[in-house]
């Protein structure tokens, strides 16, 4: 159980369980790198995945840093809008769709609150929504250096990770800012894909 400074990103991670409908989330440090732990989840090394041609630069990126390779499909419009698959896997590139009960099952959605064009704007950060426990007990340590949330003075290091943690200082921003998707009765509210 996470305490201490840790604490407070997972209390925002909950807040996006609610709202999105997954049943896990976790946080990391930009959506870029929750592509790329979806991605190493997911062994996608000597495949070929196909995404939009007017993709944001770092998909492919990632892509190529988890060992895949990168097809892309002619894009239908001029700006993406929403969400995409990577197709090939079950990972979706979320960074324009931020709703109520957006989650679709058996999915890694990677979402972004970097940057003025997001619904959610943390300045930095993004979080990986999953229904895999597995996934997502991988996901926590992969983003924290292998490390479980403790002192690593008591942690057994028994694995390789990445240093792609959100600082607690955004989450909380993050758990603050959540309330504005909710009206002064409670009740979520649905926000339209953007471009």
């Amino acid at each position: 159980m996470a305490e201490g400074v840790h604490k407070i990103t997972v209390d925002f991670e909950d807040a996006l369980c609610l709202y999105t409908g997954a049943k896990y989330a976790v946080a990391v440090d930009n959506e870029s790198n929750a592509l790329f732990l979806s991605l190493m989840y997911s062994n996608i090394s000597g495949k070929e995945i196909t995404i939009p041609s007017n993709t944001y630069p770092s998909v492919p990126c990632e892509i190529i840093h988890a060992g895949g390779t990168v097809k892309f499909h002619p894009s239908k419009n001029s700006k993406l809008k929403g969400n995409y698959n990577l197709m090939g896997t079950r990972i979706w590139d979320s960074a324009l769709r931020f709703t109520y009960n957006m989650y679709i099952p058996n999915t890694f959605m990677c979402l972004s609150f970097t940057g003025p064009y997001k619904h959610l704007k943390l300045s930095k950060g993004g979080a990986i929504l999953t229904d895999n426990y597995e996934a997502y007990l991988w996901f926590k340590r992969a983003r924290f250096s292998g490390r479980r949330e403790c002192s690593y003075h008591g942690d057994n290091f028994d694995m390789l990770g990445w240093n792609f943690y959100m600082m607690p200082e955004i989450a909380a921003r993050g758990l603050l800012l959540m309330k504005q998707f909710y009206n002064t009765n409670g009740d979520p509210i649905h926000n339209e894909d953007k471009e």
